[in-house]
C-alpha cells in the first residue's frame, strides 16, 4: 500500500456526485428544488434522451448575481441556510452539493439575471473545471442546462438504465415537485412531447391536473391535527385503489419526500379496506415544528427522521381511518368498470317488484341481523322521493341468486355483491363489539374437536387469547388436536370446525410477525365471512332494501373485509357506451 495522501479536490467532487447525483432524476430534483428556494412563480423543465443527454430548467426566480456564479460551483457554498444548527431549515435546499456534484459529473450551463441586473452572465462547467463568467442574453431568473450526465464518470454512466426508464422517474421528481408546490406554473417536456403544462392554482386543483380527473373527483378530503402537527390533503376511498403506489404523494414542510414511516402509516391505514397488493391513492401534507423533523438524513433528503415517529403514524392511521369510516364515501366513490363519467339528472320512474310477502316480512332482521330503521323499509306503494337521499337507491331485484340490482336517484344502475356487502356489514358489528369489551361469546352444545398438522395446532393455540375476545374459545385436545367450545353469538349455527381451519390459514399465510392489530383484523375477517349471506342465496325484496339502507350507513361498506368491492355503479352514458350509443 502506499502512503495515505489527500485526494484532489477534482477527484473527491466526482465521487461526491456520485451520491448527491445517482441518476438524471435526482438532477432534475435538485435544480428544480433550486427554483422553487429561488421564489419562481413559473418553472419549465426539458428533457432529451432521459435527462441523460440534457436536461434544461427554466424559472422566473430571483436569479444569481454574476460575481456569485463562480461561488455557486463550490462545494458546501449555499445562500440558504440561516440555522447552523441545522434545525429551523425553511429551504429545500440547505447543503451547496447539487451545483458542484451535477459540474463534477457532466457539462453544466447556469444562466442567470437577478432583475436588478441589466444582462444576464453565463459561466459553464465541464468535468469539474470552471470557465470564466460571461455576459448572456437571458431574462429574469435563472437557466440550468445540463448536456451529456456522467460523461466524465463512466463507471456510473454504464449503470443507468435506458432513456425511456431514466426519463419516467425523471418526469416523477417533476411530477411530486409540481404536488408540493401548487402554487407555481409548471411545464414539463420530455422529448418535445409536452406531458404537463398547469397553471398556478390550488391544491385540489393541481392534483386533479396531475393525478387524473377520475381520480381526483373521488377524493376525499382530510385534515387532523395532533401536538403541533398538521395533516392535510386528499385521500381516495378504498375501490380508488392501484396496482402501483404511483398516485401517492407525501409533503412535508413544503419538501415532497418518500420517507418509509409515511408510506407504511398509509398502508396500514388501508390494510383493511383494499385487498393485499394493491395501493391507495394519496396526497397528503404534513406541517411539523422543524425541531421535530431531522431532513439531514442523505444527501438526497426524501427521507426523514421523526422525532416521534410512532405519533405521526398513529396521526396518519387515524385520520384516514375516520375519514374511510365516513358512510357517505359510498356516493363519493362510485366503483366502475368504465371510466367515470359525468353524472346528470333524469326524470325517471322507479318499476318496482310486488311488496313483499307475509311470510317474507321481518326476515331480514331475525336472520340475518339487519338493523335498518322503520323508514327504510320499504311501503306497500312507495313514493318516487322515497330514495331520493339514499346513494345506492331502491331494490330492483336479484339476479344469478347472487347481486341485487338497484336503481339510484340519477338513474344509475347499482349491482351489489350480497356475500361481500354483508361481509363488510358483519365485521363491523363484530369490530364494535370488540372495542366496547369483548365479543359475546355462546357455548356449543356439544364441544367440536378438530385435527390439525402439530404446526398449525401450535400456531392457533398461541393465538388463544385473542379469539378468546372474539368469542371463540379454544383449547388443546391431545397432539395435534383443539377443542372448540364456544363460538361468537353473532354467528348463530356455526362451523367451528371450517371456521376454526380458516383461522389457521390466515394465521399461516399472515405470518408470525404480524403484529396483534394485524391479526385481529384477520381473524375478524374470517369470522365476518363465516357469518355473512351467501352467494346463491335467494333473498326478498325487504332483506335486499335492508342489506341497501345498512351499507349506507356503515363505514367502509365500499369494500368486503378482504379489500374487494361491494358494488358497481353505471351511470346512464355508462350503459350508452357499452352499448354502442356514445363514443
Amino acid at each position: 500500500m502506499s502512503a495515505i495522501r489527500r485526494l484532489p479536490e477534482l477527484i473527491v467532487n466526482r465521487i461526491a456526485a456520485g451520491e448527491v447525483i445517482e441518476r438524471p432524476a435526482a438532477a432534475v430534483k435538485e435544480l428544480v428544488e433550486n427554483a422553487l428556494d429561488a421564489r419562481a412563480t413559473r418553472i419549465e423543465v426539458i428533457l432529451a434522451g432521459g435527462g441523460i443527454a440534457r436536461i434544461e430548467i427554466i424559472d422566473n426566480g430571483i436569479g444569481i448575481p454574476a460575481d456569485e456564479l463562480p461561488l455557486a460551483l463550490e462545494r458546501h457554498a449555499t445562500s440558504k441556510l440561516r440555522d447552523e444548527t441545522l434545525v429551523e431549515i425553511a429551504t429545500l435546499g440547505f447543503r451547496g452539493e447539487a451545483l458542484p456534484s451535477i459540474g463534477a459529473a457532466a457539462k453544466l450551463t447556469l444562466i442567470s439575471r437577478p432583475p436588478h441586473q441589466p444582462e444576464a452572465a453565463c459561466i459553464r462547467v465541464e468535468g469539474g473545471a470552471v470557465s470564466d463568467v460571461a455576459p448572456s442574453p437571458g431574462l429574469p431568473g435563472t437557466t440550468a442546462i445540463v448536456e451529456d450526465l456522467f460523461y466524465a464518470t463512466p463507471a456510473r454512466r454504464k449503470f443507468l438504465r435506458s432513456p425511456r426508464a431514466e426519463g419516467e422517474a425523471a418526469e416523477r421528481a417533476v411530477w411530486r415537485l409540481a404536488l408540493s408546490a401548487p402554487h407555481v406554473a409548471f411545464r414539463l417536456v420530455a422529448d418535445e412531447r409536452v406531458l404537463f403544462d398547469v397553471p398556478a392554482q390550488d391544491e385540489r386543483a393541481r392534483i386533479g391536473a396531475l393525478f387524473g380527473r377520475e381520480a381526483a373527483a373521488s377524493l376525499i378530503p382530510l385534515t387532523a391535527e395532533r401536538e403541533g402537527v398538521t395533516l392535510s390533503g386528499f385521500i381516495g376511498p378504498a375501490a380508488l385503489n392501484r396496482a402501483t403506489g404511483a398516485l401517492q404523494s407525501f409533503v412535508v414542510n413544503g419538501r415532497p419526500v418518500q420517507d418509509p414511516v409515511l408510506k407504511l402509516a398509509l398502508r396500514l391505514a388501508y390494510r383493511e379496506v383494499i385487498p393485499a397488493g394493491r395501493y391507495p391513492v394519496a396526497a397528503l401534507t404534513l406541517t411539523i415544528p422543524p425541531d421535530a423533523v431531522d431532513v439531514n438524513v442523505h444527501p438526497a433528503k426524501t427521507e426523514l427522521r421523526f422525532a416521534d415517529g410512532n405519533g405521526i403514524r398513529a396521526l396518519v392511521i387515524g385520520a384516514i381511518g375516520r375519514a374511510l369510516a365516513t358512510p357517505v364515501s359510498l356516493d363519493l366513490a362510485p366503483i366502475a368498470t368504465l371510466p367515470s363519467t359525468p353524472q346528470r339528472q333524469s326524470n325517471f320512474t322507479f318499476r318496482l317488484p310486488p311488496p313483499p310477502s307475509p311470510q317474507a316480512r321481518g326476515f331480514a332482521d331475525a336472520e340475518l341481523g339487519f338493523h335498518a330503521s322503520p323508514q327504510a323499509r320499504l311501503p306497500q306503494a312507495p313514493p318516487e322521493a322515497s330514495y331520493r337521499d339514499h346513494p345506492l337507491g331502491a331494490p330492483l331485484g336479484q339476479i344469478l341468486d347472487t347481486y341485487i340490482l338497484a336503481q339510484a336517484s340519477d338513474g344509475a344502475l347499482v349491482i351489489v355483491d350480497q356475500h361481500a356487502a354483508h361481509e363488510r356489514l358483519t365485521e363491523e358489528k363484530l369490530r364494535a363489539a370488540f372495542r366496547e369489551g369483548a365479543v359475546p361469546s355462546q357455548p356449543l352444545l356439544v364441544p367440536v374437536v378438530v385435527d390439525f398438522a402439530p404446526l398449525d395446532a401450535e400456531r392457533l393455540l398461541a393465538e388463544a387469547p385473542l379469539l378468546a375476545r372474539l368469542g371463540l374459545e379454544i383449547e388443546a385436545f391431545g397432539p395435534g388436536a383443539i377443542m372448540v367450545r364456544s363460538a361468537p353469538a353473532a354467528l348463530k349455527n356455526p362451523d367451528a370446525a371450517g371456521l376454526l381451519r380458516d383461522l389457521a390459514e390466515e394465521f399461516a399465510e399472515s405470518g408470525a410477525a404480524l403484529s396483534l392489530e394485524a391479526r385481529l383484523d384477520a381473524a375478524l375477517a374470517r369470522l365476518a365471512c363465516h357469518r355473512s349471506i351467501r352467494a346463491g342465496r335467494k333473498l326478498a325484496y325487504e332483506e335486499m332494501d335492508a342489506l341497501l339502507r345498512d351499507m349506507e350507513a356503515t363505514p367502509r361498506a365500499a369494500t368486503c373485509a378482504h379489500g374487494r368491492p361491494t358494488f358497481l355503479r353505471l351511470s346512464e352514458l355508462d350503459l350508452e357506451k357499452l352499448f354502442g350509443r356514445r363514443a
